[in-house]
């Protein structure tokens, strides 16, 4: 018994492959846990779970049967399980895709999806002469406009930019505030500007766009609701009459330059 105990307690030192073990296995645990929290895999998990106290219990107790009836069923319980949630294994593996050291490879992608999305509603809302304001967030961030919104944390598509500036939508009054390629909250608060030098024939929306630009450095795409033309804000200044390519020319040459200043952070 002694020695069975020295034998236990004398362990090989831990080194930093040991480490680097432990926390990988542990992270994709937790990612797991997240993965099938709120499906029916938990329901899938914990039976599985009850399968193996049940093997080890046949196996400490001795019961032969059970043990011989869990062995030959877990060979055919495998092929079954990837049968039945193939649509979980599926999602579980684009979710790992998703994962912040791949999505490094897709920004540039994502971010000409989102450009483009945004020029396709500014051009359709501004066709049909619908007021609206998107405002993009880059390097600092706007949680508390947000918060003054509704949250939505959806997927950008041009579909939902159009349909929560509808004239009939309760999100249509309000911004819109565009993050990470997602609509984080519509119908948010901006602040107005304060700058008496501005042209007076510019609407709340506008100022409203540049209020934000002079507190932050995003940038906010307005859309008139009585010319119908498209104006983009940025660094407290507004360009207005924009067609959409010159909007999204103008959209691009903002994402390269937050590329360009985080590489440069990075280099240094």
């Amino acid at each position: 018994m002694q020695d069975h105990v020295t034998n236990l307690l004398r362990r090989p030192p831990v080194g930093w492959w040991d480490v680097l073990d432990i926390a990988i296995v542990s992270l994709l645990i937790y990612e797991f846990l997240k993965l099938i929290r709120g499906t029916r895999a938990v329901q899938m998990a914990v039976g599985s779970f009850l399968i193996v106290a049940l093997f080890y219990m046949s196996r400490l107790a001795p019961l032969q049967t059970l043990n011989w009836l869990i062995r030959n069923a877990l060979v055919y319980v495998a092929f079954a399980a990837i049968v039945i949630f193939q649509s979980d294994i599926r999602r579980a593996l684009a979710h790992f895709g998703q994962a912040p050291f791949f999505r490094y490879f897709n920004r540039q992608q994502a971010a000409d999806e989102t450009i483009e999305e945004v020029v396709v509603a500014a051009t359709m809302l501004a066709q049909q002469k619908v007021g609206a304001i998107f405002a993009i967030e880059r390097e600092i961030g706007l949680r508390n406009y947000i918060e003054s919104g509704i949250p939505l944390d959806s997927l950008l598509t041009y579909d939902l930019l159009v349909t929560i500036f509808n004239p009939g939508s309760p999100l249509h009054d309000g911004a819109a505030i565009l993050q990470e390629g997602r609509v984080a909250a519509a119908a948010c608060f901006l602040p107005l500007t304060v700058n008496p030098r501005l042209s007076r024939d510019l609407g709340t929306r506008h100022r409203a766009a540049i209020g934000l630009t002079e507190e932050s450095d995003a940038a906010a795409v307005v859309v008139s609701e009585e010319t119908g033309q498209i104006a983009l804000a940025l660094d407290g200044a507004i360009e207005r009459a924009l067609s959409p390519d010159d909007l999204r020319e103008r959209l691009r040459s903002l994402v390269l330059l937050r590329r360009g200043r985080a590489q440069a952070a990075y280099d240094v």
